[in-house]
């Protein structure tokens, strides 16, 4: 039967049994031999910021990084869902140089229906962890329903940064004061995690997308910051000072010092006496001092009370 094949011209023939194996490890050597010995993982890109582009199906992911990109990298159609796997890309233009991760839309449970569905949506959520920074796609025409605030929650629960893109922006009848509206509508849903980036955009007009990416890249900045020790206890000693955390059944907290942590996202260490009787209104207090010195715009905070 080789020999068959072998009339045909089309290069060498391998004998092998799926069955049994017999046959495959000649094949396996003669594929390696093609492969580029150079190749391999490209440890330049290791140290690249990582941005994944996130939010529900058909809301026109696809279509900002074919925008960005100038390619037809992902099926873009009137139907949603038709991205289904997660897409890296290098970015490198303009100045910006990034991994650019476009997923799967993630849908509401009900909707996961089929396993090649529910495995999409497990890459965008994978995605979003792999990520530094989020952005967020948002349907103007639909506006912030209870989808994106879910995916919303994932992304602030895994500490990402987040940029919010107001897609379709286009399809919206306004005046002067529609954007401002819109954006103080959007912050309300957020709270109390709303000290972020909001753009308005329409990825069929590439209006203002390029501002999507330095808005992405600021956030980043802001995430890798490092506040030394000394700098920030000399920053909340007067405000401490000021307001000290509420005293519990005649107990008084004292909060003694202030450390930020060697973690990939912002989060501080603050070491006291009594960490158990600290109220989450005292830790809300003490991250918006956080955010009124330093720019932690579009990255979630984390504090932790340590006993000492």
């Amino acid at each position: 039967l080789s020999s068959e094949f072998w009339s045909l011209g089309l290069g060498d023939v391998f004998d092998l049994s799926a069955t049994n194996g017999s046959g495959t490890g000649d094949l396996l050597d003669e594929v390696v031999k093609c492969f580029d010995k150079e190749a391999g993982p490209d440890k330049a890109l290791d140290g690249l910021p990582r941005i994944a582009v996130v939010g529900k199906p058909n809301v026109g992911k696809s279509s900002l990084i074919n925008a960005l990109t100038g390619e037809e990298r992902n099926i873009v159609t009137s139907i949603s869902g038709t991205t289904r796997d997660s897409i890296n890309t290098r970015y490198k233009a303009f100045g910006f140089d990034f991994m650019l991760i476009d997923t799967a839309g993630i849908r509401k449970k009900a909707k996961v229906f089929e396993d090649i569905e529910y495995y999409s949506v497990l890459r965008s959520v994978r995605s979003i962890e792999e990520s530094d920074v989020c952005i967020f796609m948002v349907d103007a025409v639909e506006g912030l329903q209870k989808q994106d605030l879910n995916i919303f929650y994932i992304i602030e629960k895994n500490s990402k940064g987040v940029v919010v893109l107001i897609n379709k922006w286009d399809l919206i009848e306004k005046d002067h004061k529609t954007m401002l509206e819109y954006e103080e509508s959007i912050r309300e849903q957020l709270a109390p995690f709303n000290d972020v980036p909001i753009i308005f955009t329409s990825t069929i007009s590439k209006q203002r997308i390029h501002k999507a990416l330095e808005a992405a890249m600021e956030v980043y900045e802001n995430r890798t910051q490092k506040i030394s020790t000394s700098e920030i206890n000399d920053y909340f000693q007067d405000i401490i000072h000021a307001t000290p955390p509420p005293s519990v059944k005649g107990k008084y907290v004292k909060i003694k010092y202030i450390q930020q942590l060697p973690t990939h996202s912002p989060a501080f260490a603050f070491f006291c006496n009594l960490p158990q009787y600290i109220p989450d209104s005292y830790k809300r207090f003490l991250e918006n001092r956080l955010r009124d010195k330093y720019n932690f715009t579009g990255v979630p905070i984390r504090i932790f009370f340590r006993k000492k």
